[in-house]
This record gives structure tokens, C-alpha cells and sequence, in this order.
């Protein structure tokens, strides 16, 4: 009895471990034609990998438990990665935009709003000229009217239990404590802007003052590449990162 019963929660351990990291620590992922990782289909693959092991982890009939189990288990791998994927991409449609996961697309100065997304979460980042004025924390008019248009997407079904993060940045001008009280009370604006337009989702922000550049503050050119706000979207608890980090 006890090995019966020790076996299905051995499972399940290795499980928790495999969904928490192996695909950003080197585990084969299915890629899209651009090469960019296709996160649903690597789901579906590992979560058909896995189902086979819960399956096959009973004595009795072991291969129709296998199939089942693989069947089943590609099912959850796949809602792992699409979630992400298709709220993404649901994101930008809002926008008028489309999802881009170029590692250097922050560092293109013709982009100024970017939609992006990891196994970990979405990330929405506006560059500041079309945010906020010099120094002011409140976005413009036109800048509000921008944050709101994803609210309709944010108050679907799929994204009720959405993680809400909004992020600061600014660029190396002043001192470091200015620019950080800056970076909060722009995070902390687009974040009550996104609440008026009735988001109820748990929320926080946070400022990075200059603590986390692009590129180097060297030019104009690169600080207002610099100069932004990110909005974070995560799943759960699990999934949150410190944006200021390097």
C-alpha cells in the first residue's frame, strides 16, 4: 500500500518541478516558423510526457493508462502555454499592434508600444513621449485613452485571476531618488488608470528609476529609449518578477 501511494505523489512532485522551470532551462521546445518558441505546443508536449508518467504510474492495465493519461495530459500542457500565447495576442489586437518577442525590439526606437510575452507572463511596455509630459507623473489625454483600450480584454473571463503589475522607468537625468519617486507615481498613474476603467484584478506597482536601462544612458537618443512604463500581466503569485533587476 504505501509504494501505491507513494508513486502517484512522486509524480506529482516531479511534475510541480517540470511545469515551474524546464522550459527556460534548457528542456527541447517546438518552435514556430519564425523560431520563436511556440509555447502551446511545447506545453502540450511535456503535458503529454507527463500524463503518460501519471498514467503509467498503476499497476493495472499500465497501457491504457499510458494513452489515456498522455491524451489528458497533452490537454492541461496545452492550456499552459496557450493562455499566455492567446492573451498576448488578444492584448495586441487591442492595440492595433502585433505580439513581438525580438529580444532587441525595446532597443528600436520606432517602436513605442511593444506587446510581448514569456512562460512567465505578458508584458505591455509604452514609451514615455507618447505618455507622459516632462517630469509629470499623470499620462496625457491620449496616452489614458491608449491604457484603456486593452481594458476590454483585461476584464475577460480568461484573465480574472490576472496578476497586474505596472512598472516605471525613467532615464539617467537627476538623481537617483528623484527619478524614483517619479517612476512610482507613474506606475502608481497607469495603474489607477487601468482600475477607473473598472479592471478589478489584483494590482500593484512599482518605479525602477534608472536602475534598469535598455541601453545606456549616453545619448538623448538612447534615454528616451529609456524613458517608459510596463504593465505586467502574470498568472499567479508564482510568476512575479522584480522588473528592476538586470
Amino acid at each position: 500500500m504505501k509504494k501505491i501511494l507513494l508513486k502517484p505523489i512522486l509524480v506529482s512532485s516531479i511534475i510541480a518541478l517540470i511545469l515551474g522551470g524546464c522550459v527556460q532551462n534548457g528542456m527541447p521546445t517546438i518552435k514556430n516558423a519564425d523560431g520563436t518558441s511556440n509555447r502551446a505546443g511545447t506545453g502540450a508536449l511535456l503535458g503529454g510526457l507527463l500524463g503518460a508518467v501519471v498514467g503509467g504510474s498503476t499497476v493495472n492495465h499500465s497501457g491504457k493508462r499510458v494513452a489515456i493519461g498522455g491524451v489528458v495530459g497533452a490537454a492541461v500542457g496545452a492550456a499552459i502555454g496557450y493562455s499566455l500565447d492567446q492573451q498576448a495576442q488578444e492584448v495586441a489586437q487591442t492595440l492595433n499592434t502585433n505580439v513581438n518577442n525580438n529580444p532587441t525590439a525595446e532597443q528600436n526606437s520606432n517602436n513605442q508600444l511593444i506587446v510581448s510575452n514569456t512562460n512567465k507572463f505578458v508584458k505591455i511596455m509604452f514609451r514615455d513621449p507618447m505618455m507622459f509630459r516632462t517630469n509629470e507623473s499623470t499620462p496625457t489625454p491620449s496616452a489614458q485613452a491608449e491604457i484603456r483600450r486593452m481594458i476590454p480584454a483585461l476584464q475577460k473571463p480568461a484573465y480574472a485571476n490576472m496578476i497586474i503589475q505596472t512598472v516605471g522607468h525613467t532615464d539617467s537625468r537627476g538623481s537617483f531618488q528623484h527619478n524614483q519617486a517619479l517612476s512610482e507615481a507613474r506606475a502608481s498613474s497607469v495603474g489607477s488608470t487601468i482600475q477607473s476603467g473598472g479592471v478589478t484584478n489584483s494590482m500593484f506597482s512599482k518605479g525602477c528609476s534608472f536602475s534598469k536601462p535598455v541601453v545606456p544612458n549616453t545619448s538623448s537618443a538612447n534615454m528616451a529609449l529609456n524613458r517608459r512604463v510596463e504593465i505586467y500581466l502574470y498568472p499567479n503569485q508564482a510568476s512575479v518578477i522584480d522588473p528592476c533587476i538586470k
